[in-house]
């Protein structure tokens, strides 16, 4: 049954089929073939998945983020930190690291934020006469910290499959997010000196500065209270979904002033259809995930690993080898929601804490997203820079380079992300 699902599934993807409907495919291809499994019971298991209070906060989380980063907070970000930093060496691809990071605490969604960055940065880069291929992978690698500052729709969807804390995850994911944040700044000072960039060495008028500091003041604060809710266990990650939307419409309506009606339903249409794609792709993962664990493939694949391999850090090597693999061509998601089963046995037998097994996952599908052939990121950054996806993938050799390191920091120091 499993080889049936992996070859119907590959099948689907090489024909371009969407990851939700080839995973469709698969399932009623092995429901179909099999006497044992009864395609009402395995439409059962799709259902019940997405009946879990949790996922309450993907929609909350998704409107919070339109909301936010739909009005005059982009722009004015952007004026504070260019600002402050836009005339160091590397200094407006460092403004895109930095904006990145700060929008991370809002949307939660690498995509929006490589979009809605991308889309303000990129034309100022060009004005500034920066290399469109470096401003692209600049933007694709640092979009993907908004899965590891919390909060991140994947470590809800992970947390929701392998019965973890939302919180831990959240608060584990600060310390990887961070130092991606830091290198990739580094990275870009770096290159931006050894290739002398241009600057931005226009006089600072701070009357401006304060003008933006000030209106962006507001919506900064709203990941330090997710942190401080979370950690302190204030509110539950769902009321704090519940209570993040709340603020981020008031500071839209009394602080910014630009929440219109309009703005209001392009944000809740946009949400809603974000979350309908997550939730599809949820309920197809749901089902092949339970027809994998009926057909008992995640515990052979944990007890053939084990029994082969004596070392745990190879083990780890291994795991994190086939998740960047994998993470090549589904979409994070779907990966997430895949690979769960699959790890979770294994990670249990070398004695991985399921919060570690989970920041190691998305840390390693967060390469995937601005690695050919599917990367998400790369694509939309490499299209708003107008350059061939090719050209952007040879500048995006130190960014690789960090999310390697803090990859092998999560894998093989737990300690530096658990408390």
């Amino acid at each position: 049954m499993s080889a049936l699902i992996l070859i119907v599934f590959l099948s689907g993807a090489v024909l371009a089929v969407p990851i939700a409907h080839a995973l469709l495919m698969a399932a009623m291809a092995a429901a179909a073939t099999s006497d044992k499994v009864p395609l009402d019971l395995l439409v059962q298991q799709m259902v019940a998945q997405v009946q879990s209070f949790p996922l309450i906060a993907i929609p909350f989380f998704m409107l919070t983020g339109s909301l936010m980063m739909g009005g005059r907070l982009g722009t004015s970000l952007v004026g504070v930190l260019s600002t402050l930093i836009g005339r160091f060496h590397g200094g407006p691809a460092q403004v895109g690291v930095l904006s990145s990071t700060l929008f991370g605490g809002v949307s939660g969604s690498a995509v929006a934020d490589a979009s809605a960055i991308g889309s303000l940065l990129i034309p100022w880069h060009k004005r500034l006469g920066y290399p469109p291929a470096f401003s692209a992978a600049t933007l694709a690698a640092a979009a993907t910290i908004d899965i590891l500052i919390p909060p991140s729709i994947p470590m809800i969807l992970f947390a929701l499959t392998a019965n973890a804390s939302i919180a831990a995850l959240f608060v584990a994911g600060i310390l990887p997010g961070m130092l991606m944040c830091g290198g990739f700044m580094f990275m870009c000072w770096w290159v931006g000196k050894r290739r002398n960039f241009p600057r931005d060495l226009a006089p600072i008028d701070w009357r401006v500065f304060g003008t933006h500091l000030l209106y962006a003041s507001p919506a900064l604060l709203l990941p330090v209270l997710i942190v401080v809710f979370l950690r302190f266990g204030i509110a539950t990650p769902t009321e704090v979904a519940v209570l993040s939307t709340l603020y981020a419409g008031a500071v839209s309506l009394l602080v910014y002033r630009d929440l219109s009606f309009k703005r209001l339903n392009d944000a809740v249409v946009s949400a809603g259809l974000a979350t309908g794609v997550v939730l599809l792709v949820i309920m197809a993962s749901a089902a092949i995930g339970w027809l994998l664990t009926y057909d008992q493939m995640p515990a052979g694949v944990a007890a053939w690993i084990t029994q082969n391999v004596s070392q745990d850090w190879i083990v780890i090597l291994i795991m994190n080898l086939l998740m960047l693999f994998i993470g090549m061509f589904i979409d994070l998601p779907a990966a997430v929601l895949l690979l769960t089963p699959v790890f979770l046995p294994l990670a249990a037998s070398i004695g991985m804490d399921p919060v570690q097994l989970g920041i190691m996952m998305v840390v390693n599908l967060a390469i995937g997203l601005y690695t050919p052939p599917v990367g998400t990121t790369l694509f939309i950054t490499s299209a708003l820079a107008r350059v061939k996806v090719g050209q952007t993938v040879r500048e995006l050799g130190p960014f690789y380079l960090v999310a390697f390191l803090v990859l092998a920091l999560v894998s093989y120091w737990p300690a530096s992300i658990l408390r």
